[in-house]
């Protein structure tokens, strides 16, 4: 039986004059994470503004928990948890100021909870805003989503500028909101690992296009890298699915996605030899995935 989804875009797209988000199709099942990753400018923060029907789309149509966005947003956004990086507290106030203003909006609030997320993230709800430092105002700004018990969480960016130890625990803590399995992650990330480690779907962005996306363990099986020796300087199968090739006199890096286990024949019936043949991490996917889209783009302009 197939799950509700949680977020569902279809042809999404919202035009500025120095960019535009250009037929975005996203979707996946409530109880899952998605992942965004894509460089500055992608269009990654465009997206999750638009999920949250902060900007209403140009073009296409969202549904987020099965209410149409941004027409249905106050109904949606009872049960979504929204963090960003630009996100501010009030300074002058402490955490338990900011506790008890978002249970006196929300008739969700688990006060239980909350003091368990105040001792996992080492807060004291009398500290004050402007005595926190980066990691604490990022966790005090969680615990107060998470508090909520939101059936979706979208988060931009969440990890950005914490120390290895804070972002161990923000990580954590996504993952722990996962235990009902009804409950749903959206979050755009620059870094990789964070994507790798909690994802079940990861989709990359480049200039306001969706240039892949999939479940992770497709991500992480599709692509090799096949190290080769050609002495004869014979040419490479003419395959589709070769992404990037790194030459170096008879020493040659070829990286391939959709690969299954005739992709080595055919470089043997060339005449290479293979030496290794690698898994990638999901940097390096990200990255062949951006130069392929770089070359792509370049081409559309030349024509």
């Amino acid at each position: 039986m197939d799950l509700p989804l949680a977020v569902e875009c279809k042809g999404l797209t919202k035009d500025y004059s120095h960019f535009k988000l250009q037929g975005v199709d996203l979707s996946f099942e409530q109880g899952a994470v998605m992942g965004l990753v894509g460089p500055n400018g992608a269009g990654k923060s465009t997206i999750l503004r638009l999920v949250m029907g902060l900007l209403g789309p140009d073009a296409g149509s969202i549904r987020v928990l099965g209410h149409a966005m941004p027409d249905e947003q106050i109904a949606a956004k009872r049960n979504i948890g929204f963090i960003s990086d630009d996100m501010r507290l009030y300074e002058s106030e402490t955490i338990a100021f900011h506790m008890d203003f978002i249970k006196s909006i929300f008739d969700t609030w688990d006060a239980d909870y909350a003091d368990i997320l105040l001792r996992r993230f080492d807060l004291h709800k009398h500290q004050k805003v402007k005595g926190l430092s980066h990691g604490q105002r990022v966790k005090a700004t969680l615990l107060l989503a998470l508090a909520r018990r939101p059936r979706l969480l979208v988060f931009d960016e969440p990890t950005t500028g914490l120390d290895p130890a804070v972002r161990k625990e923000v990580l954590d803590e996504m993952m722990n909101a996962l235990a009902d399995e009804t409950r749903s992650i959206l979050f755009s990330s620059h870094n990789t690992l964070d994507i790798e480690q909690i994802s079940d779907y990861i989709t990359f962005i480049y200039g306001g296009r969706i240039i892949e996306s999939r479940n992770k363990e497709d991500f992480m099986d599709g692509w090799r890298r096949l190290r080769l020796t050609n002495m004869q300087s014979k040419p490479l199968p003419n395959l589709p699915n070769i992404k990037d090739i790194q030459q170096s006199g008879h020493l040659c890096a070829v990286t391939v996605n959709e690969y299954d286990e005739s992709v080595p024949a055919q470089f043997n019936s060339a005449g290479q030899v293979i030496t290794a043949i690698e898994r990638l991490s999901l940097e390096e996917i990200f990255l062949a995935n951006v130069k392929c889209a770089k070359a792509m783009t370049m081409m559309e302009f030349i024509q």
